[in-house]
């Protein structure tokens, strides 16, 4: 009986069939994001477009956002400000009371930044924060002064 190595060698790799693959693979995932793009109608790539609502929120000089009182159940007042704590919100309220009891807050529905500096009131959903004393998901706000 002829006796067999237990060591063998691997198979020769075809690497026009390995770079065909990967180059076949990246046009199938560049023509899936291209696709998603297109019919998502944004001009940016990364971002929707800047001052604009979300779709079915209204938008005015003194209000914006949706008047869906169970979703956007909780509210506040005070003179918005941008920036958050510690990654927590894109803006905050400063309610008079101290930096403390500041309402930091994020929107999924409006653009905050065209309100900045303004006496508003807002209503939104909590959500849970790691930093924040109180952070809010605004979906809707008024100027009040």
């Amino acid at each position: 009986m002829p006796k067999e190595d237990l060591v063998k060698e691997f198979p020769k790799k075809d690497w026009k069939k390995t770079v065909l693959t990967a180059a076949l693979a990246f046009l199938v995932v560049a023509a899936g994001v291209g696709t998603g793009w297109l019919v998502s109608g944004k001009t940016s790539l990364f971002s929707a477009k800047s001052g604009e609502a979300a779709p079915g929120a209204s938008k005015s000089a003194t209000e914006a956002g949706f008047s869906d009182e169970k979703t956007f159940k909780d509210s506040a007042e005070g003179i918005l400000k941008e920036g958050g704590i510690s990654g927590e919100g894109t803006h905050h309220l400063d309610r008079g009371i101290g930096e403390e009891k500041y309402v930091y807050l994020t929107s999924t529905v409006i653009d905050l930044q065209s309100f900045n500096d303004k006496k508003v009131q807002v209503w939104g959903q909590t959500v849970t924060a790691r930093k924040a004393g109180w952070l809010m998901d605004v979906g809707k706000i008024k100027v009040i002064e």
